[in-house]
């Protein structure tokens, strides 16, 4: 017999991410909706182990949904890596009436959630990420306005590269995935994009590729480079050496997590809420919410995480095809 649930917990855990708002908004107001009592953890895992915790109503969530950020917070926290955090974790739930728990994060925020299924405590994950790197699902929250506000500073970024003759290398997030990378690369017709799941570390085909260019009159020179990979200041001062073009390193860093999220990101992050709170309500546990082939869907946390996920050779052959 499905296990009835009358108190929803939602919390946000990991790197924040535009959108994360929307959910909590979605998941607050279609728990209310269904009757249920609703508790805001504050600052993630870190929060529910410090009993951070807050009784929430509808008007708690007024006027988030344009807002970057997340309002209830996010923090590391390793102490819930261990059986004792995750056990003290399933406690404090049970002690303020939590039998449902909504997370809002990433697969590291996931394991959380599945070890507090297995503890008893009714557990539905939303993928809230700007990395895109869950394989069970073709979006996560956050990814959209990131790569967005991305493209917006490599287009000013190319600009004065332009005016300067000069060549730019521009780091974006992503952790050790290059979807950011790989977009940005496309949207912004980088002439080399450095991905983690394809750079092969020989730096001499970058340095070759841009002296054909300037021997063809190619004035600037935009190379996208992947967190993952990084040292774009000392790659810089190689480049430079090596080919005589002024070179400078530029690392977006966490301007991409801010900002008023996209209507993209509102959206599907408002379904995926309001997703999780049914699943809870249907007495369902240890799920993801995913958006997979056109269709909201859910999978098991377990088969979620054991999923992989790669670049698209083809896109990536697209924008290598492009960039000569």
């Amino acid at each position: 017999m499905a296990k009835e649930i009358n108190t929803i917990g939602v919390l946000t855990s990991g790197g924040d991410a535009p959108g994360m708002n929307a959910a909590i908004r979605a998941v607050v107001r279609t728990a209310i909706a269904n009757g249920k009592k609703v508790k805001g953890i504050m600052r993630g895992y870190q929060g529910l182990l410090d009993e951070e915790i807050i009784d929430m109503e509808a008007k708690s969530v007024s006027d988030i949904i344009q807002r970057g950020g997340t309002i209830l917070g996010t923090a590391r926290c390793e102490d819930f890596m261990t059986k004792e955090g995750q056990e003290k974790g399933a406690a404090i739930c049970d002690k303020y009436g939590i039998e449902g728990l909504v997370v809002i994060g990433g697969d590291g925020s996931f394991r959380g959630a599945q070890k507090l299924s297995h503890l008893g405590i009714n557990t539905i994950g939303v993928p809230g990420t700007i990395d895109l790197d869950i394989a069970c699902t073709d979006f996560t929250i956050g990814f959209d306005t990131a790569v967005n506000t991305a493209m917006e500073a490599i287009d000013k970024v190319r600009d004065t590269s332009t005016s300067h003759e000069r060549c730019s290398i521009i780091e974006v997030m992503g952790r050790h995935a290059g979807y950011i990378a790989l977009w940005c690369g496309l949207a912004n017709g980088a002439e080399d994009i450095l991905l983690p799941e394809r750079y092969d570390h020989d730096e001499q085909k970058v340095i070759n590729h841009i002296i054909d260019s300037r021997k063809k009159g190619k004035k600037h020179h935009i190379i996208i480079n992947a967190e993952g990979i990084g040292h774009s200041t000392s790659m810089a001062k190689r480049i430079e050496a090596a080919t005589g073009m002024e070179t400078r390193a530029t690392i977006l860093g966490h301007m991409q997590r801010g900002g008023s999220p996209t209507c993209k990101d509102r959206v599907y992050a408002t379904i995926m809420g309001s997703y999780a709170v049914d699943l809870l309500c249907e007495g369902k546990s240890n799920r993801v919410v995913a958006y997979n082939k056109g269709q909201y869907v859910d999978f098991e946390i377990d088969e979620a995480l054991a999923m992989k996920k790669d670049i698209s050779d083809y896109q990536y052959n697209v924008s290598r095809l492009l960039s000569r």
